[in-house]
């Protein structure tokens, strides 16, 4: 029986809304198509076990991770995308993660703050636009975020409140995943390119152990314009990472990161385990694994937890 700690195992790891006949049917064909055989299957979920009905599947398989044949079951895990299956093809080794660093925006969230702030100044189709661009990575994150804020100036502090209270929103496995994760023993930081006045709230309401982002400047009664310096972008996250482990005497190898946009890039491809959640294009290519169908515990199945083990309010 493979050993999850072998530093010669990998995992893979099917996660979808498929009935878990299909789920196994499928699993069977990814390792056929490259001529692998598991040494252990098991069930992390088993539909409808669990709400959303979903099925996790791994197959634990003996070969180091420069195996070429591995390139034939991620090539063979990507045609599933049409059964809106997620998956993740890792080292079974230290894959629980003992610090977790996330994004907010489009990640923990279901929003941008910015864009939904942007909708009470009558501007939010100008400024989704570069936020659009700059998570593609098409524009420099701090230049993009210093010129939606600008275009904000003189948007009354109480838009901040009611942006949060009517527009924002949890995502699915959002509590799930911090709550179990820290159930655990690791660190939770939720680090956004937003601003204060969302990650504070946010945070608390997802559980996060610390929250860091960038501050809206205003003059007591309505936004002046600018931001604080200096603005929390792509290098402070990894920065954040590196620090933090540092911190906790553990190595980024010990980390799990997530976000979904240009921004968050470094980030996750310095982390042990980097997650795209639902991300653009430029992102999900660099990452170790990707979310697209599936809520975000599917980041715990990545880790080899399984849903009884998932800690929930």
């Amino acid at each position: 029986m493979s050993d999850h700690s072998n530093n010669s195992a990998i995992a893979v790891t099917l996660v979808s809304r498929t009935q878990m006949d299909l789920e196994a049917t499928l699993a069977r064909e990814v390792l056929q198509a490259a001529d692998l055989t598991a040494d252990t299957l098991r069930w992390l979920a088993r539909s409808p076990a669990r709400a959303p009905e979903y099925s996790a599947l791994e197959a634990l398989i003996n070969i180091p991770p420069n195996d070429p044949r591995l390139a034939a079951a991620r090539i063979a895990c990507e045609q599933l995308s049409a059964a809106a299956i997620d998956y993740a093809i890792l080292p079974a080794a230290n894959r629980k993660k003992r610090l977790l660093i996330s994004d907010m925006d489009s990640t923990i969230i279901a929003e941008e703050c910015l864009d939904e702030l942007a909708d009470f100044a009558g501007l939010k189709a100008e400024i989704s636009a570069i936020t659009e661009r700059a998570m593609a990575g098409e524009l420099n994150f701090e230049e993009a975020l210093t010129t939606r804020v600008e275009m904000l100036r003189g948007l009354g502090l109480e838009k901040i409140e009611a942006c949060y209270r009517e527009r924002i929103h949890l995502n699915p496995g959002a509590k799930t995943l911090v709550a179990t994760m820290k159930a655990n023993g690791a660190k939770c930081l939720l680090v956004s390119g937003g601003f204060t006045a969302f990650t504070s709230r946010i945070g608390d309401a997802a559980g996060f152990d610390e929250n860091y982002g960038n501050t809206l400047i205003d003059d007591g009664a309505a936004l002046t314009g600018k931001v604080g310096l200096p603005i929390l972008g792509r290098e402070a996250k990894q920065e954040r990472l590196e620090r933090t482990a540092s911190q906790l005497e553990l190595a980024p190898s010990d980390a799990l990161a997530i976000g979904d946009g240009a921004n968050d890039l470094a980030m996750i491809k310095t982390a042990g385990l980097g997650i795209a959640y639902r991300a653009k294009p430029i992102v999900a290519a660099e990452a170790h694994a990707a979310i697209n169908h599936t809520d975000l515990t599917t980041a715990l199945f990545f880790q080899g937890y399984s849903a009884d083990e998932f800690v929930t309010e």
